[in-house]
């Protein structure tokens, strides 16, 4: 179910259409985790040409999921209001499902590391019960 104040949580975002890949937020700890969904609806333009007649999601748009997933922690943690969080760096990746039209992708992002210049976090993204993408991100705070 989504979080009370999903919409406003997802308007921190710098990212908008077609860019931004989190239509809801879940649950939330400023600064600590956050949980947020995206469906894939299959009308994404990259679809087309990955691949014709057998759309996957993109691997590197999973990470982008994650990625921003985890800036709405950060975002909504008074400290970094109004600031720009990054991708700065990712490591220990690992695509285990294929993502395609009708999907739900669901992201949780643990922030293991905040600091005044950046930090680290831990994602996860899954469709149903089923592991689609892990990493650690690093992400730099501009702005």
């Amino acid at each position: 179910m989504a979080h009370p104040d999903s919409a406003a949580l997802v308007a921190l975002l710098p990212h908008r259409p077609p860019f931004r890949f989190v239509d809801e937020v879940d649950e939330i700890d400023p600064g600590g985790m956050v949980v947020a969904r995206y469906r894939v609806t299959g009308a994404e333009d990259f679809l087309a040409g990955h691949f014709p007649g057998n759309p996957v999601f993109p691997g590197v748009i999973q990470l982008e999921a994650i990625a921003q997933t985890g800036a709405i922690g950060v975002l909504a943690h008074e400290r970094y209001a109004g600031r720009l969080p990054l991708f700065g760096g990712v490591e220990k990746v690992r695509w285990r499902r294929l993502v395609g039209p009708g999907d739900e992708l669901r992201m949780a992002v643990t922030l293991e590391r905040l600091s005044a210049r950046g930090g680290w976090g831990a994602g996860r993204a899954t469709v149903g019960d089923e592991l689609a993408c892990e990493a650690r991100i690093f992400f730099a705070i501009a702005g």
